[in-house]
């Protein structure tokens, strides 16, 4: 070639490029590289899926249960899932067209997004947030648009936050309640509220209700169910949490037959189905699995108590979270930013907990603490984090 070195082209799309790896994955690949870690860091129940889920499963593959399924997944199982809605959120959808089962929340969130967005809309969302909102936006050439909650409001949405960033290119609203990373709900009076802007705005609201069975106070209430917001919505839903069924990769998306079909059409062509054996685990989970998921709230339950009460008597000031399984301590009196806290925590008493700004910049000033942990390991890692602001470590 004339003794000269080609230049090879940029193969990586520029938008994908521009992504930021996850913040969380990133911090972790760190605490791997370390023994005897403690770890309030990954959002994963340290339960074991209920032993009847896990029979079933068994059970299926014996009887050879290992083909393909339809691409919306098994009709029984989305039959159960109707049920499910039906009984625990007063919300109604046609199993046969208006409910797709997906790989996890995760899926469901992405096939939504590619289903609505066109290039320059807008799609607004609540910071602090799971990590991956703004970047699945992205990925469908959509414009994220945050509205930035904060403690002072228990980190709920206000309405009148909300309409500020409304413009005439807004088309979706994605919610997460009860919130991951900071266990916030949505008050009823601003949900009804949210719900009028989103008719007189005719904005398309995705709603991810992961954590909705993970609610220790008060009753969980859909915005799907509230009145001229079925219509608008897509309800998102898994068993990762509820059910502890994490590796299961088991979710599924509910909403409006003509959004449901497109969705559907993305998922046929990247996907085509969930996994036969997971889903029909996931059968079982709805009929039978109730009992042992609220064993597992209720002992999520003594950890949250023990965990905020731990941060508040050692200094570090933590609103007692509603929902999910995550407490949001405030570490800004120690004048360490985030991701020093972690750090330095990491290295001087080996607890790994997930820097707030993984989960946006207003997480600046937070920690993320899974209370998806053993007693023992909250209590022993509360000693340690107790010792590390105490010690010179902080400062030094």
């Amino acid at each position: 070639m004339n003794g000269s070195k080609s230049v090879r082209k940029q193969y990586v799309a520029d938008h994908i490029a521009a992504l930021p790896k996850s913040g969380i994955r990133e911090f972790f690949d760190l605490v791997n590289t370390m023994k005897d870690v403690i770890s309030l860091g990954v959002g994963e129940p340290d339960f074991v899926t209920p032993w009847t889920i896990r029979e079933s499963a068994v059970f299926s593959l014996e009887k050879g249960h290992t083909s393909y399924t339809s691409n919306l997944g098994t009709l029984t199982l989305r039959r159960e899932i109707c049920k499910y809605l039906r009984r625990n959120y007063h919300v109604e959808y046609i199993p046969e067209n208006e409910c797709l089962v997906t790989i996890g929340v995760s899926e469901a969130l992405d096939v939504a997004l590619r289903a609505l967005i066109n290039p320059g809309d807008e799609v607004i969302y609540t910071e602090p947030c799971f990590v991956s909102y703004p970047a699945e936006i992205r990925m469908t050439h959509g414009t994220p648009v945050v509205v930035e909650t904060s403690v002072d409001n228990a980190f709920a949405l206000k309405p009148e936050a909300l309409r500020r960033k409304i413009t005439p290119k807004s088309k979706a609203l994605l919610l997460n309640f009860p919130c991951n990373p900071t266990g916030a709900v949505l008050p009823l009076e601003d949900m009804r509220e949210i719900a009028a802007l989103a008719i007189e705005h005719d904005l398309v609201v995705i709603t991810d209700e992961i954590y909705s069975e993970l609610l220790y106070e008060g009753t969980h209430v859909s915005i799907a169910s509230l009145p001229g917001m079925r219509e608008r919505t897509i309800f998102l839903h898994g068993f990762s949490k509820a059910f502890a069924m994490t590796g299961w990769r088991i979710g599924y998306a509910c909403g409006p037959r003509d959004i449901i079909d497109a969705m559907m059409k993305i998922h046929q062509y990247a996907i085509m189905c969930a996994s036969i054996t997971a889903q029909e685990a996931a059968v079982e989970a709805l009929r039978n699995g109730e009992k042992e998921m609220k064993r597992m709230r209720e002992s999520y339950c003594e950890r949250r108590n023990l965990i905020v009460n731990g941060f508040n008597r050692i200094g570090l000031p933590c609103l007692m979270p509603k929902g999910a399984f995550y407490a949001f301590p405030d570490i800004r009196s120690t004048g360490l930013s985030s991701m020093e806290f972690a750090k330095k925590l990491l290295a001087a008493e080996n607890v790994a907990v997930v820097p707030g700004t993984a989960f946006g910049p207003c997480g600046e000033g937070f920690i993320r603490c899974s209370y998806a942990a053993s007693i023992s390991d909250i209590t022993t890692a509360l000693e340690r984090i107790e010792h590390f602001i105490r010690s010179n470590a902080v400062s030094s």
